[in-house]
C-alpha cells in the first residue's frame, strides 16, 4: 500500500514543500550574504579613486616637510605665553590662507604664562659635580640663592610612608621610579612634589621619564595640592637619578645644590588657528583634525606636537589642491596650551557653542609623525565596521589598523558631549626617547614617514567629512591620547 502525503495549503505534498522551503533559504542566504560583502565593501570601494589620489600626492609632496622646517628652525619653541608661540600664531595664520583654506581665523584665549628663568643643580658630596637638570613645568622656584640639602631617595610613593616624616623633613626627595610605561612613570613628575612636600620636603627631583639614558632630562607639567607647601621640582636625566639612588642606597650621604629662577606670571593672550574647506552641501557640520602648536621651552618641539600640527594642515592643503570638496566642512585646528593648562581645547569648545551637534567627528594627533599605524577610536560598533572600511584603504602605508580608544588632550572637551573623537596612531619607537628635551628636533622627523602621516589623515579626514553616515561616539567620551 502506497501512501501519499496530504497535501498543504498550497496544494504540495510536504516533501516537495519542505524542499522549496530549503532551495528558497539557501537562494536567499546568498543574497544576503553577497550584500553583506557589498556592504563591508562600500566605503572602501566608494574611496578608492579618491584615496589613491590623495596618498599619491602626499607621498610626492615636499611642501609639508618645508612648512615644519619652517616653524622648527625659524621659531623654533613655542611655550605658552612665549613670544616664540605668538609668533608662531601669526605663521599659521599666514600659511593657512597661503594654502587656499577659508575662514582662518584666530580664537582668542588666555594662556598660562610660566617662565623657567635660570637654573642649575649640583652634587656636592660625595662628589662636586654638576646634574643634567630641567626644572618641572609651573613649578616655583627656588629662593635666591637656592636650596642645599640632604637627598633622600625612593623608587615609589609607598616607600615616603614607610621613611616618615622623621626622615624626610627638610630634605631633597629624588624619585628614581623605574621606567614602566610613559604613563605610570609621568605620575612622579606631575605629583611627585605634592606627595613629598605632605613629608616636609624642601625639593623634589624626579628621574626623567623615558626609556632612554643618554644624559638628557625631560621637562613637562607637575601641579601642586593646594593643602600642601609648594616646593621646587626638577627632573634629572635618568643617569644622575640612578647613580645618586645607589649611593643613597649604599648609605653613602649625598648633598645636592638646587638653583630654580622659574615664576609665574600673569596670564597671556594667544589663540587657536583654525581654517577649512567649507562642505558642498553641509557646510555646518563639521570634521576638525588637528595637534597643538605650543611646545616646551627646550628643542624645538618638533615630534611633539609640531609635526603634527603641519601634517594636519597638509592633508588638508592636499584636498584643496586635488580640487576635493567633502560633503561636510573639514576643519583644520592648530590648539594652543596643550602642555600645560589645556586652555586652547577648552577655548574651541566655547567656540563652537550651541552648535556641538554639528561636530561630526574630531582627529587628534600627538604622538609623533614616526610611521604611521592606524587609528584609535571611541565609536560604537557599526561606526567601528565604517571606520575599519576606510582603513582598509591605507593599507599599502601600514596604516589601516583600527582599534578602539580614541581621543586626546585637546579633544577632550567635545568628547565629553558625545563628538565622536579619534587619534592617529604611530609607531613610537622613539618618541619618549626625544618628548620634552632640547633633542625634539626637526632630524628627528623622518620626511617619508612624515608623508605618510600626511596621506593617512587625509585619507581618514576625507572620508568622514565626504560619506554618507555619521560616526556614533561611545557611551564615554573622556578617553585620552598620549599623556603630556
Amino acid at each position: 500500500m502506497i501512501r501519499v502525503t496530504p497535501p498543504n495549503r498550497a496544494g504540495l505534498p510536504r516533501r516537495r514543500r519542505d524542499g522549496a522551503l530549503l532551495r528558497a533559504s539557501a537562494v536567499s542566504l546568498v543574497f544576503l550574504l553577497a550584500a553583506g560583502a557589498a556592504l563591508a565593501a562600500d566605503l572602501t570601494e566608494q574611496y578608492r579613486a579618491t584615496a589613491d589620489r590623495l596618498i599619491a600626492s602626499a607621498l610626492a609632496d615636499t611642501e609639508g616637510y618645508n612648512r615644519l622646517a619652517y616653524l622648527c628652525y625659524r621659531i623654533g619653541h613655542r611655550l605658552s605665553g612665549s613670544p616664540g608661540l605668538e609668533k608662531a600664531v601669526a605663521w599659521s595664520v599666514e600659511t593657512m590662507k597661503a594654502a587656499g583654506l577659508s575662514n582662518v581665523r584666530v580664537i582668542p584665549t588666555k594662556v598660562p604664562h610660566w617662565v623657567r628663568g635660570a637654573e642649575s643643580a649640583r652634587m656636592l658630596t660625595p662628589l662636586d659635580r654638576p646634574l643634567h637638570m630641567l626644572g618641572l613645568g609651573m613649578s616655583v622656584g627656588t629662593p635666591p640663592g637656592g636650596i642645599t640639602a640632604p637627598v633622600v631617595a625612593v623608587a615609589a610613593f609607598e616607600d615616603l610612608a614607610k621613611l616618615g616624616r622623621a626622615k624626610i623633613q627638610g630634605k631633597i626627595v629624588l624619585y628614581n621610579e623605574e621606567y614602566r610605561g610613559y604613563g605610570p612613570t609621568r605620575l612622579y613628575r606631575s605629583t611627585g612634589a605634592a606627595r613629598a612636600a605632605e613629608f616636609g620636603a624642601v625639593a623634589a627631583l624626579v628621574r626623567s621619564a623615558t626609556p632612554l639614558a643618554m644624559q638628557i632630562p625631560h621637562t613637562g607639567e607637575m601641579s601642586y595640592d593646594d593643602n600642601q607647601p609648594k616646593i621646587p621640582a626638577a627632573a634629572l636625566s635618568p643617569e644622575d637619578a640612578m647613580m645618586m639612588a645607589r649611593l643613597v642606597d649604599d648609605g653613602v650621604a649625598v648633598t645636592v645644590h638646587l638653583e630654580m629662577g622659574a615664576q609665574m606670571l600673569p596670564d597671556a593672550d594667544s589663540g587657536d588657528v583654525i581654517g577649512e574647506i567649507p562642505g558642498r552641501e553641509h557646510p555646518e557640520e563639521v570634521v576638525v583634525m588637528g595637534g597643538h602648536l605650543d611646545s616646551w621651552d627646550v628643542g624645538q618641539g618638533a615630534q611633539d606636537d609640531g609635526a603634527s600640527v603641519v601634517a594636519c594642515l597638509q592633508a588638508v592643503a592636499l584636498m584643496k589642491k586635488l580640487g576635493l570638496e567633502p560633503r561636510r566642512t573639514i576643519r583644520v585646528a592648530f590648539w594652543v596650551n596643550e602642555e600645560n593648562g589645556g586652555r586652547g581645547g577648552m577655548a574651541y569648545r566655547e567656540f563652537v557653542g550651541g552648535k556641538i551637534k554639528d561636530q561630526v567627528a574630531a582627529i587628534e594627533m600627538d604622538g609623533g609623525a614616526e610611521a604611521p599605524l592606524g587609528f584609535g577610536a571611541g565609536v560604537d560598533a557599526p561606526s567601528m565596521t565604517l571606520l575599519q572600511q576606510i582603513g582598509k584603504l591605507l593599507d599599502g602605508l601600514g596604516a589601516g589598523e583600527i582599534t578602539g580608544g580614541g581621543g586626546g588632550a585637546d579633544i577632550t572637551p567635545l568628547l565629553r558631549e558625545g563628538v565622536p573623537g579619534l587619534s592617529e596612531r604611530t609607531a613610537g619607537t622613539h618618541y619618549f626617547d626625544w618628548h620634552h628635551t632640547e633633542a625634539d628636533t626637526l632630524d628627528k622627523v623622518n620626511p617619508e614617514d612624515f608623508r605618510k602621516n600626511v596621506a593617512a589623515l587625509a585619507v581618514m579626514g576625507y572620508a568622514l567629512a565626504d560619506m554618507p553616515e555619521r560616526l556614533v561616539a561611545v557611551s564615554s567620551g573622556t578617553r585620552r591620547g598620549p599623556a603630556r
